[in-house]
């Protein structure tokens, strides 16, 4: 696990309703606990927090650590910059408490004349793993003040030693870190204590991870994505063109390329429409495809494409050749279910439902969702792909983990909700994302544009409303 997953895990608990302040609160107990059973108790302990989350942890801390033991708490800053509502809420009690000493270090010079001989134990909760390059004043003397007493008391971190991983940082006997160890984490010893979060959280897709996989890479056109969608025949031209509807409010150019008749139907500012003679796809038009594929960051194949012979041989060719990241839907799932061959070296999202997993790999997923999961998983490991089975629960895998998706409602059964997602995967594919990560948040995206249909509608509306509710969605994952 990366310390970006921390921030993930905080936003989807609270989705959950796990409060900050309960993870706040377990995670002082936590630390309190560990020093307990470690030194004892009747101990001398110095407390020294910053203004941030980190900081707030160090104040619940301090309050587990007071029942039992003599605690001063050394606030480094000025208390108006506490920033977050459940670290003020910590810092509050603690100043109604008349056996906690508090002494506030507004500025370095308050530091540097502190003698902290008489402490058995130091608690470092200064800085946390947010921050980057070297500690600036006055953490920088806390920090500093703090190691002049290394080897004499026992300095226990929060988290991580302040200032990791720059030349500056607290010299800690060891680090109490929550939940599971971060592999970004080298050159100290860890303690892990767990502090509330549910098992559902290491498999549920949730806001957090929507949060940062919706991050915009650059201020000018083109740098935040351009998706190619290839779709469409004589019988269907309503499939991709919600594929590119949904994509296009996500990433800067959606090139919709599909056959001329099926395009002669189509009227959208918004798409970069590129149509291909004829009334359907065939091998002709394969290397033209493939050009067009070179302006765009990935690619989405299958919407209405059809099954005609000359089709699925195109796809089959396409697949095989293109070497842009790629969803594969809907018909061209057929397509390459006879030759799964195609897929080998490439990176690619497959999007079935039940009844086309079941082409694709010759047994239905059926039973719990833990069942389903591990099938998922064990055929995404066995093409060496990404595997997104759409379902009431959506379940995706890799190979090497899996994650389940369960926004949405039953007005999804209506056609077109699965041409939108395969859209909004593919954006997210070419914002960068990786495979996993794109299919889980595009299943999370979509299904909760759907809640917001179900909201307007009821559960009777049209793919199209879902696609609309695009930005309605992603402005709820930014401000969550």
């Amino acid at each position: 696990m990366k310390i970006e997953d921390v921030y993930i895990w905080d936003i989807n608990a609270k989705w959950l309703g796990i409060t900050p302040y309960q993870l706040m609160e377990n995670a002082g107990a936590g630390v309190a606990r560990v020093i307990e059973e470690r030194f004892g108790r009747g101990l001398k302990i110095a407390v020294f927090s910053g203004t941030g989350n980190n900081g707030g942890d160090g104040f619940v801390t301090a309050r587990h650590l007071s029942f039992v033991n003599d605690v001063t708490l050394f606030l480094v800053g000025d208390e108006v910059k506490i920033r977050s509502e459940e670290a003020r809420h910590n810092w509050e009690i603690l100043k109604k408490l008349d056996f906690v000493k508090i002494r506030v270090l507004k500025d370095s010079s308050y530091i540097k004349s502190l003698n902290l001989s008489g402490f058995d134990v130091i608690v470092d909760a200064l800085l946390g793993a947010g921050t980057r390059g070297e500690p600036r004043e006055p953490i920088r003397s806390a920090i500093e003040k703090i190691n002049e007493y290394a080897g004499k008391a026992k300095i226990v971190s929060i988290d991580l030693p302040s200032g990791y991983p720059s030349g500056t940082r607290v010299k800690a006997d060891f680090a109490v870190t929550f939940q599971w160890d971060k592999e970004e984490y080298r050159g100290f010893e860890r303690v892990i204590v767990k502090i509330g979060y549910p098992r559902e959280l290491y498999h549920l897709v949730g806001p957090g991870d929507a949060k940062f996989a919706l991050k915009k890479r650059g201020e000018h056109k083109g740098q935040n994505g351009k998706l190619l969608i290839i779709g469409g025949s004589s019988s269907y031209y309503g499939a991709p063109y919600l594929a590119s509807k949904g994509a296009s409010y996500i990433v800067d150019l959606v090139y919709f390329a599909t056959p001329s008749e099926p395009a002669k139907r189509i009227s959208d500012p918004n798409l970069i429409l590129r149509p291909f003679n004829g009334e359907n796809f065939s091998i002709d038009h394969l290397n033209g495809l493939l050009e067009l594929s070179e302006k765009a960051d990935a690619v989405v194949i299958g919407p209405g494409i059809g099954l005609a012979e000359e089709t699925k041989e195109l796809v089959r060719e396409f697949v095989k050749r293109c070497g842009k990241p790629m969803v594969i839907d809907a018909d061209a799932l057929k397509a390459i279910a006879e030759d799964l061959n195609v897929l080998k070296g490439k990176t690619f999202i497959l999007t079935p439902h039940a009844g086309e997993f079941a082409v694709l790999f010759g047994v239905k997923p059926e039973g719990s969702l833990i069942k389903r999961a591990e099938l998922v998983m064990e055929k995404a490991g066995e093409i060496g792909g990404t595997i997104l089975l759409k379902g009431s629960y959506d379940v995706i895998s890799d190979g090497k983990t899996w994650k389940y998706n369960r926004t949405g409602n039953r007005g999804m059964t209506t056609g077109g909700t699965g041409d939108v997602l395969a859209g909004l995967v593919g954006s997210l594919l070419a914002l960068g994302n990786g495979p996993l990560k794109s299919a889980s948040v595009g299943a999370f995206l979509n299904g909760l544009a759907g809640d917001f249909a179900k909201g307007d509608f009821g559960e009777n509306f049209t793919a199209l409303e879902v696609a609309r509710r695009v930005p309605e969605a992603i402005k709820w994952v930014e401000e969550f």
